[in-house]
């Protein structure tokens, strides 16, 4: 396709019966079912998103730019733009995150850091008299 693919379009797949001992490095949109030993990557050359679901088992550093767990994860996460931890969440390992969305029954065992790169979120009014 000559076109720019949208936001948020899944392009690959890890059956939910498929074990990967090794790294995975991915562009666009991967959808995890199975289990993953070892590192899942994105690319940081174009928009990324992993979908880790209910079934999924990564051990493994993550990293990606939009993220969501809804399966377990044992290694440091860092995504760079959006996190979303779904219900059935298990993260245990250090998270790093540029926003998040937490919903209850999500479990981080691990560090939470807000990485804040570029323009702060809050800025504080000064008076000018």
């Amino acid at each position: 396709m000559l076109g720019r693919k949208s936001k948020g379009t899944i392009d690959s797949l890890i059956g939910l019966s498929t074990n990967i001992e090794g790294n995975v490095h991915f562009k666009g949109g991967l959808r995890i079912d199975g289990h993953v030993k070892g590192n899942v990557i994105a690319d940081t050359e174009e928009p990324s998103m992993l979908v880790i679901s209910e079934h999924a088992k990564v051990e493994g550093e993550v990293r990606v730019a939009h993220l969501v767990v809804n399966g377990e994860v044992i290694g440091p996460v860092f995504s760079t733009e959006l996190l979303e931890l779904q219900p059935s969440a298990r993260i245990t390992g250090d998270v790093h995150y540029k926003a998040l969305e937490m919903h209850g029954g999500a479990l981080v065992s691990g560090k939470l850091t807000h990485d804040q790169t570029g323009e702060p979120v809050l800025k504080l009014a000064m008076s000018n008299t």
